[in-house]
């Protein structure tokens, strides 16, 4: 005999069909803790969501935040040498090989990790927060995420496509790299610095630091960039339609070359050169004692060298 569904069998198909009532699309809790020696490696790896990862004076990886509805596990292999933490999503073979029909909801981690460990992260649109390491090496890749970084790697690669990366470091070599993104990148910094964007700004200030080398490339974004010179160090900046500005110290000591084919050029003291016919103008100048090299290389875009405007 056929009988009329009561409510609360109706309620439970509706909710078995949405994945609700089951236990295994609720979110997980983490709570997990593995060792890692002081200057250990540490990996990590989240597709979406969030990774914020702090320092502490012990050698132990604390790992807690909560796995997202429908993630397949939290992953964590290797050793106290060398660590890794994924994050592992449905008919998945890795960070980024996931299914385009994956509903799983985000995932945060909070890592406590030793202060002077090496340290990597990856992600697709996960926002990453990074604060406090120290001495060791940093590489930062996300896809989508915006990316926050404060601390002393001794060396840092930190790229995005159209995530934004504000940064404060204290590092002697440095990298960043974006597609649209804005780089704001500040602090003491020292050695190499490397800057790349093709339509997001850059933002570069602190007069504290004193670079050996330092190179910059945009294709439409504007690059602005404040910083001291090494004795003898060299700064290459080049854009195709973004424009350029450079600012140094008044007490600055080396030979300054600018070009560009239709954007305007300008710097203190300097006289712009001009072809008779056609376009381009070019300039060349000594300030101080000559010792070091900048070139500043546009396309359509503007370029300015100003001595003594501050940050």
């Amino acid at each position: 005999m056929y009988r009329t569904p009561t409510p609360l069998l109706l309620v439970g198909a509706v909710l078995a069909c949405l994945g609700l009532a089951s236990p295994a699309w609720s979110a997980t809790p983490i709570n997990e803790s593995r060792p890692l020696d002081a200057r250990g490696r540490l990996e990590v790896e989240n597709l979406k969501g969030r990774i914020e990862v702090r320092a502490w004076d012990r050698r132990e990886v604390k790992i807690e935040g909560s796995l997202g509805a429908g993630v397949e596990k939290l992953e964590i292999t290797g050793d106290a040498e060398h660590l890794s933490v994924r994050v592992r999503y449905p008919k998945s073979g890795g960070l980024g090989f996931f299914s385009g029909s994956d509903k799983s909801e985000p995932s945060e981690l909070r890592l406590m990790v030793p202060l002077q460990a090496d340290l990597e992260v990856e992600a697709v649109s996960a926002d990453i927060d990074i604060e406090g390491m120290a001495s060791g090496e940093m590489n930062v890749d996300s896809v989508s995420g915006d990316i926050k970084v404060v601390g002393a790697p001794r060396n840092a690669n930190i790229d995005s496509v159209s995530g934004d990366l504000n940064l404060i470091l204290n590092s002697a070599q440095v990298s960043t790299e974006s597609v649209s993104g804005d780089i704001d990148l500040r602090g003491r910094l020292s050695g190499e610095v490397h800057v790349e964007t093709v339509s997001g700004d850059v933002e570069m200030s602190g007069h504290q630091s004193s670079v050996e080398r330092l190179s910059g490339t945009t294709v439409s974004g504007d690059m602005r960039i404040g910083s001291s010179l090494a004795k003898g160090g060299r700064i290459e900046l080049e854009s195709v339609s973004g424009n350029l500005t450079l600012n140094l110290p008044a007490n600055l000591s080396a030979q300054v070359r600018g070009e560009s084919f239709s954007g305007d050029l300008s710097a203190p003291g300097v006289e712009i050169s001009r072809p008779k016919h056609g376009p381009g103008s070019s300039f060349e100048h000594s300030y101080g004692g000559g010792d070091g090299e900048i070139s500043l290389e546009t396309f359509s875009g503007d370029a300015r060298l100003q001595l003594g405007k501050g940050e």
